[in-house]
């Protein structure tokens, strides 16, 4: 269980994951530790696929990186809400060292 004070932690954490709705976390639960590093993971997550989406315009190349990309995306995404879900401050594969929010 998490150590939260705040009832709704383990909903904003795992909203933190899908698209743009980690901004939801980082408003309301700012000070939360728990939400914010999901916040954090789901940020990262986030922006690799903005980047995957612009490596698309790329053909071929661009194609193959962005498919084995977003693969990887799903995973780390279904990882992150499973993580979320147990209460749990586990980083991401290859990407849950990147620390975007101080």
């Amino acid at each position: 269980m998490s150590q939260s004070s705040n009832p709704n932690a383990k909903l904003f954490a795992i909203l933190s994951y899908l698209g743009i709705f980690w901004i939801v976390g980082l408003v309301a639960a700012k000070d939360d530790p728990f939400v914010h590093f999901h916040v954090n993971q789901g940020l990262v997550l986030f922006l690799l696929n903005v980047a995957l989406s612009i490596m698309t315009l790329i053909p071929i190349i661009g194609w193959i990186i962005a498919l084995v990309g977003y693969i990887f995306s799903v995973v780390c995404f279904i990882l992150g809400i499973l993580h979320a879900a147990r209460d749990e401050m586990a980083p991401l594969p290859l990407i849950g060292s990147i620390q975007l929010i101080k």
